[in-house]
């Protein structure tokens, strides 16, 4: 069985916070210091993310960068 890669799995939780907090990628890009089509490359798993960015977007969406990088069961 093939695990998930950390971008996929940071990509959808990104995406699962940033819809519970009812923002926009541009909102999240906003609070985070990042434009808006980088949130979405992110969130779709097309670029990696740099430790200083997972920070950026951890500190935007109050939580932590552990807590971006955790499987979560379920799609929402």
């Amino acid at each position: 069985m093939k695990s998930e890669s950390l971008a996929i799995i940071a990509g959808g939780n990104i995406r699962r916070l940033r819809r519970a907090n009812a923002w926009s990628q541009e909102e999240l890009g906003a609070k985070s210091g990042l434009h808006r089509t980088y949130i979405g490359s992110i969130e779709r798993a097309e670029t990696n993310l740099t430790l200083s960015t997972l920070q950026k977007i951890a500190v935007a969406l109050h939580c932590t960068p552990q807590e971006l990088l955790e499987k979560h069961g379920g799609t929402k």
